[in-house]
């Protein structure tokens, strides 16, 4: 029988510990919490010692940024009651926790943010009620800190902060594109089902888009199709042709063009569709065709600034060292991470994705495992995108995929095998960051673990 109780600490528990050591330097046993819950127009404060008795509350009619003045009378208060340090506590709302956090900053005391998921399940663990009102939610933020239960902020230089509001503005154009083109195939499989027809993949032809947005300039709202077979097939073409630069594109494919042609004058392509709707869905369909253009353009322009700010970090070549990541990809995963080296570990940064396992086991018993999905979806959004390009031109990565879909035993899906590797790239790209040495296939395989060591020690040393 083996003596668990004499191993040494694990590496968890090592983490852990580092991680409330971390903590505790901040939320000493001698502090006083000053906890906020923020609102837009009524924010509410307690005081409390850490046992978590309210010392004092106060209510206040302002805005985020006028907290300056609580934060001062929570101050006084504390040391009026004997405390000689204050962190101040809030749950990460929208933007107004970084106002919180300047604020406090001026003030020179620490600011520490609770998990809304935390505060949530605390409340019923308060007095199995699940009451949920303002001044109690001040109160059990209060606790959850005293308990350690809590986190200290990014506080992200103004580069990285552009990064993180360009990816933001990167997802919604990202969404934005997806709607468009959604609409466009939903109307025209009602209206006009035919145009669909003239290419494979036609929301992504530039010939079949700028031959679609000249067709539908042509019968505007009248929805009779017959106006562009009466203009004929020189003009149409000649049309298309001013379009295409439009849509980026300077060559055209001219059957996809003909094809949409074909689609307007063969008789049974044009009958095709529900008549009494194709006038108003026509028109909102060059109206989506407007949408789709002008996201795009947007998001070639934010996608354009985002590697900019990668350049200005110094990570552009480093991060173009890793295969088949492009510099967008990477930008967007470090858009959503931040900087990967205020991680402890690169398996704090796929913890922080929600693409860490989570363990289903107790006893003998071991049941169907799983990833965590905590964290941030958008980062775990942005790792499993980027896998798709990067498995056609990354050895490493696609001989991970390989094994993990054929191995003998506990064989994945292709789809679980996608979200290990999704990690894996993670992990590959805070260890190149943090050590400032270029991707290397040995290292990122595993096969030279003492020689990358040694390195990356070097290279922090340096």
């Amino acid at each position: 029988m083996s003596n668990r109780s004499s191993r040494r600490l694990s590496r968890g528990d090592r983490r852990r510990n580092e991680k409330l050591a971390r903590l505790r330097a901040v939320v000493t046993r001698d502090s006083a919490v000053l906890a906020f819950d923020l609102a837009a127009d009524k924010q509410v404060c307690a005081l409390t010692d850490q046992d978590s008795q309210v010392l004092a509350r106060r209510t206040i009619k302002a805005k985020a940024w006028q907290l300056a003045e609580a934060v001062a009378w929570g101050l006084a208060r504390a040391a009026e009651a004997g405390f000689t340090s204050v962190v101040v506590a809030c749950e990460p709302t929208g933007h107004r926790w970084r106002v919180l956090d300047q604020i406090a900053a001026e003030h020179g005391v620490r600011l520490v943010c609770v998990q809304p998921l935390l505060v949530h399940r605390a409340r019923e663990a308060e007095d199995f009620t699940r009451n949920k009102n303002d001044d109690s939610d001040a109160m059990i933020i209060a606790r959850l800190v005293t308990e350690l239960r809590c986190y200290l902020p990014e506080r992200a230089d103004p580069d990285w902060a552009r990064l993180r509001h360009l990816g933001a503005r990167r997802t919604g154009l990202v969404t934005d594109v997806g709607a468009a083109r959604q609409q466009v195939r939903d109307l025209l499989e009602c209206a006009w089902p035919a145009a669909l027809s003239a290419a494979a993949d036609p929301l992504e032809s530039k010939s079949w888009l700028a031959a679609l947005t000249v067709a539908l300039d042509l019968v505007g709202d009248s929805g009779d199709l017959a106006v562009i077979g009466r203009q004929g097939w020189e003009e149409f073409a000649t049309a298309v042709r001013r379009e295409l630069p439009n849509h980026g594109a300077s060559r055209w494919y001219s059957a996809i063009v003909r094809a949409v042609f074909d689609a307007v004058t063969e008789p049974d392509s044009a009958a095709v569709g529900v008549l009494g709707q194709r006038a108003g869905a026509l028109e909102r369909v060059r109206f989506a065709l407007a949408d789709l253009a002008h996201a795009r353009a947007e998001m070639a322009v934010v996608e354009e600034r985002m590697v900019a700010v990668l350049d200005q970090l110094g990570l552009t070549d480093l991060l173009a060292s890793i295969p088949g990541l492009s510099p967008v990809g990477a930008a967007t995963i470090l858009a959503e991470s931040g900087d990967p080296a205020r991680f402890s570990s690169a398996r704090a940064l796929v913890k922080h994705a929600g693409l860490c396992p989570r363990d289903n086991a107790s006893g003998t018993y071991q049941g169907r495992t799983g990833i965590s999905g905590r964290g941030r979806p958008e980062l775990r959004l942005a790792a499993w995108r980027a896998v798709w390009g990067a498995l056609h031109h990354n050895p490493v990565l696609a001989a991970r995929h390989a094994h993990l879909v054929g191995r003998a035993e506990r064989r994945l899906t292709t789809t679980q095998a996608r979200v290990a590797v999704a990690g894996s790239l993670l992990r590959q790209l805070h260890a190149v960051i943090t050590t400032g040495v270029p991707w290397d296939p040995a290292i990122a395989a595993g096969l030279d673990r003492t020689a990358a060591h040694a390195e990356q020690e070097a290279a922090i040393a340096a």
